[in-house]
Order: C-alpha cells, then structure tokens, then sequence
C-alpha cells in the first residue's frame, strides 16, 4: 500500500507541481506560490509591452487583469477560493464593510482592498469635502466603480497572491495609462532641461528588485532552516542556557525568518513594476522612484532605532492601509485600536493577539522613552551617537520579543516563552508608563463633548 503525502505537501490548490515539490523538499504550496509569482512576472511584462494603454482598451486591460488574478488565485489555493469570488460580488452590490475571516493571503489582500475603496467612497460621496483630510481628499472616489473596474482592482493578477493593497484611483490611472503622466506631472522638467517628459523604464527597478528577492530565497532557504523557532521553547534550551544566551538566539532566530517576507514583498512589488505599475516620480538625487507599492524597507528596518520606524518600514502597504482605514477615523485610543484591528485582520490565532496587544505596550513605552528623554542626547555629536546604538539595540530586542508569538501562534508555547523571558519587556513596558509622561489622547467622553459643539457652532453658523 501506498504511504499517503506528508502533510507539508498537501494543498488546496494544484497538484500539477507535486513531483517538483518532493524533489526540492519544499511543501507544495509554497512552490505553487514562487510558481505563480514567477509566471505573473513574465506576464507582467506581457501586459505592458503589448497591453500597454496604446495598444489595448482599459476593459480589455481590466479583463485581462481580472482573468489571470482568478486563475493564479484557483491555481494556488484551488476551487475553495471561489469564495473569494463570491464575497467580493457581495461585497459589491451592498458595498458591505463587514469583517472578512483571513483564511488565505488573497483573502487578507481583498479585504483590504474592499475597506480602502469603501472608505474612499464614502469620502468622495458621503462626507462634506471640508470634513476630510487631505489625503482623504485626494484618495476620495466620486463616481461608483463599473463592476469590471471593480473586480479588476480586487482580483488583478499583480497583487492577487502576495499584494500589495494600493489606493483605487492610483489603479484605475494605471490601467488607463495616466499613472506615470501624473506623477511626471509634479515635477518641473524645463528646469532640468528636459524639453518633454521623460519615459520611464521600470527594469532597472524590477532587475534590482529581482536580486533582493534571490538573495532573500537563499537565506530562507539556509538560515530558516538552520536556526528553527521552536529551539526558543525547548526546554533543554531554557534549562541549560543562560538569560542573555536565551536573548541572543532570539535575535539571531527572528533575523533568520525574515528573508521570507523580504522574498515574498519584494517579487510581488517587482510584478507590479514590471506592469508599469508603481512608479511614484523622482527622489532628491533626481532618479526616477518605483517605490509606490513597495512593502518595506531593508535598511530602514535593520537600522532603525525606534519601534515606530521599525513598524512604518515592515508591511508599508499595510500599516498604510490600518492608518487610512482605523488611526486616522479613530474617536479616540488610535493607537491600541489600530493594533487590535490588525490582529483581527491577521486571523484567529492567539499568538497574534499576544503579539499586537504586546505592541500597544511596547509603543506607548517607546513613545514615552522619546518625548521625555531624546532632547537630551540631541546637545552633541557623541551623544547622539550614542543615543542611537542604545536605542536601535533595545528596538531588535523589543521586536524580537514581540513578535514571537507571531509565530509560536499557541497559547501553550507563547506563555511558555514570556516565562523563559521573564516577562521582561512587559514588566519594563509597564514601569516606563506609570514613571514618564506621555502624550495624553483624548478621552472618549471629551472626544463626544468636542464633536458636539463643532456640530453645534456648525449648525449654529448654517442657520
């Protein structure tokens, strides 16, 4: 008799790529996803050469987008998608904000997706223009998507395995080829010498980005497997190794499981580019930018010194999308809010409540820590050098302790790690708060007092 697959090479999805999976020893989903990014990119490229907006109608841009998202999104995770189908033809007729489960990763995009547009619309059609932000403003959608331009930015093949999330307008001006004229259209190019706009080539970009993605796969492919996170709850490890060994080898650990998310953010903005979707005009040195989907930033997350950078640098698209949607429309507490959402976004395992409930605490700390005490580092040159090897070596440390349940995800591991910690960031979390000042948010009754009389002086003035 037969022995049945190893659970790791089972999938939803197609089995066509099986024999590939067990030759690399690689689970079978995760070939079937590298397999649909790599033929999205070749498509990509198709898309623009000879879909471009002078060779092709925005329908049939928006079909031919849509088509290929729903195969890729069949081909990855099979049949059951569909569902994903099926909410999002919901989603449309009753433009429904509900809460969508985080089953797949398509799933987590779409719903990121059907709450940006909602919001947007909503801007553009249900509030008054001087109540809005200025980005609301600009991201404010007037006139209620056709349903192909619908379907086509939630299920477009670019960004329909890994994302990212990106604005409507800025999509539906990709697919009628206004994209990159209206980003050239900020700069004054007569004073550079240009005599007319410039055409820019996303390869430069892709071709680098590709590199990163290598580099990214190959450390994956090493470094995950060589340090496990699990090895941080054995318990012959935190019986024999000492606090500050314990605490290195969860730096050196979280270290060795990012290349996985730098693999995967990296091809997917590359796929993005190489439809000529993406670019966000020129930088200070005057070279063109293919940065405007782009979900992190190496360096800034490797050398950051603060948690706040570290978190404005790691899943960009995303902590855009909570700002959009939760910190910048919340009454009051943004910041716990927009935490809480994001673990509700993520999906149902506790881990992932430890962990953002864990970076409420850790922000707030951080943010006290820099309003009282940075000034005084700021006097000179040896100090604030000093402030910031200090503080970029407590913010690896703090985020390496916060997100292991992450990936622990269980109750039983994650407490089981805290324990072998000491509970150390919490405990110091919690000090930094009741000894330093922080900045104050309103309180949800004043918040209610406040809006009352903006409403009243309002009506008063309408009258």
């Amino acid at each position: 008799m037969a022995e049945a697959p190893s659970l790791p090479y089972r999938t939803t999805g197609s089995t066509l790529l099986h024999p590939l999976s067990r030759l690399l020893g690689i689970p079978l989903d995760q070939v079937n996803f590298v397999a649909c990014q790599l033929f999205a990119l070749l498509a990509a490229f198709w898309f623009r050469i000879y879909l471009s907006p002078s060779h092709a109608s925005s329908v049939v841009r928006h079909a031919f987008a849509t088509l290929f998202g729903i195969y890729f999104a069949v081909f990855c995770f099979g049949w059951y998608s569909l569902h994903i189908f099926v909410l999002v033809m919901m989603s449309y007729g009753i433009m429904n904000l509900a809460s969508i489960s985080n089953i797949h990763s398509p799933l987590m995009i779409v719903t990121q997706k059907i709450t940006t547009l909602a919001f947007q619309v909503h801007d553009g059609i249900g509030r008054q223009a001087e109540d809005l932000t200025a980005e609301q403003s600009r991201l404010a959608v007037k006139t209620r998507p056709s349903l192909l331009e619908y379907l086509s930015y939630l299920l477009n093949f670019m960004s329909i395995i890994a994302g990212p999330c990106s604005n409507y307008k800025d999509y539906i001006a990709f697919i009628e080829g206004r994209h990159v004229h209206m980003k050239l259209l900020e700069v004054n190019w007569k004073q550079k010498g240009y005599n007319r706009l410039p055409d820019p080539s996303p390869t430069g970009a892709v071709a680098y980005k590709l590199c990163i993605t290598l580099v990214s796969l190959l450390l994956f492919l090493t470094l995950t497997k060589s340090f496990p996170v699990t090895y941080i709850i054995d318990n012959q490890f935190i019986n024999k190794t000492s606090f500050m060994s314990r605490l290195g080898y969860l730096y050196v650990v979280t270290q060795a499981s990012k290349p996985k998310y730098y693999f995967a953010w990296t091809l997917a903005d590359a796929v993005n580019n190489a439809a000529g979707y993406g670019f966000n005009g020129i930088d200070e040195r005057g070279n063109f930018r293919w940065d405007l989907l782009s979900n992190l930033n190496i360096w800034n997350i490797e050398t950051a010194t603060s948690f706040k950078v570290y978190l404005e640098n790691w899943n960009i698209q995303t902590a855009a999308w909570l700002k959009r949607v939760c910190y910048d429309r919340a009454p009051f507490h943004p910041t716990a809010l927009t935490f809480i959402l994001s673990a509700l976004w993520h999906g149902i395992y506790p881990g992932y409540y430890f962990t953002f409930l864990t970076g409420i605490l850790i922000t707030l700390a951080a943010r006290a820590i820099r309003n009282s005490c940075r000034h005084y580092f700021l006097s000179s040159e040896p100090l604030k050098v000093i402030y910031d090897i200090i503080t970029w070596f407590v913010t690896q440390l703090a985020v390496c302790y916060t997100v292991a349940p992450f990936v622990l995800l269980a109750v039983e591991p994650t407490i089981k790690f805290y324990k072998s910690m000491y509970f150390h960031m919490h405990i110091l979390g919690l000090l930094v708060l009741l000894v330093l000042p922080a900045r104050r948010q309103d309180h949800p009754i004043k918040w209610l007092q406040n809006r009352f009389t903006e409403n009243s002086v309002k009506n008063k003035k309408e009258k």
